[in-house]
């Protein structure tokens, strides 16, 4: 049995499904036996396709229009075609370059294969890259993740640090663990507060009255 699934992007009325689910029937799938989406590809809320798959059975084969309006991505659509494989369901694609794709077939098998090689290779070189710019990030002092942002507990230890002409900024960004941007953003070389530490001292004072009376007593 062909099950058919077909998408398009925008629900603004822009596009249409029309042509596609044309295309399908004509390939012999029957009109009520095809899903649909109006979604991007981009999100993994897709219950056009969720349906569409919990429906497959063992010796029935998905039909698209185009491998773009069943994957995500690369990974994606491998991991999917995979996932009907084990379900013994082939997956026939009508247009594009994924045109001569039926898994049902041994050609299509072997394209495929070839698809899932390159999605494999295409991780591989993710993570060299990701791996490669971590060394050379920690060679220059820097770890990975997100810097952290300006606390206000930073910032008196901050202004207390560069009221020490002995101390660089640098080093005292590295020891808060944020960015000598960030520290300028709220410190003066001098220790003093620029208008944005200003307004988070303001800020965490507003929060705790005592805050500000605790500061003077350090």
């Amino acid at each position: 049995m062909l099950i058919g699934y077909i998408r398009v992007s925008k629900r603004d009325g822009s596009q249409v499904l029309d042509w596609q689910r044309d295309a399908l029937t004509a390939a012999g799938v029957d009109a009520r036996r095809i899903y649909e989406d109006l979604a991007s590809g981009r999100h993994d809320d897709r219950p056009g396709l969720t349906t569409c798959l919990k429906a497959l059975q063992p010796g029935n084969t998905l039909v698209v229009w185009k491998l773009d309006r069943l994957g995500r991505n690369l990974k994606h659509l491998v991991g999917l075609v995979d996932q009907l494989h084990q379900q013994q369901v082939g997956l026939k694609v009508l247009a594009s370059a994924g045109a001569q794709m039926d898994t049902t077939t041994a050609n299509g098998r072997l394209i495929f294969g070839i698809f899932a090689a390159l999605a494999e290779f295409e991780a591989a070189l993710i993570r060299e890259r990701t791996q490669a710019g971590l060394t050379a990030a920690r060679a220059r002092g820097r770890v990975g993740g997100r810097p952290r942002k300006m606390t206000v507990t930073a910032l008196t230890m901050a202004m207390t640090a560069l009221a020490d002409p002995r101390n660089e900024a640098k080093e005292v960004a590295q020891r808060l663990g944020i960015t000598t941007t960030t520290l300028y953003t709220y410190v003066n070389g001098d220790g003093s507060p620029k208008a944005a530490g200003q307004y988070l001292l303001n800020a965490a004072g507003a929060a705790d009255p005592h805050a500000g009376r605790r500061r003077e007593r350090t």
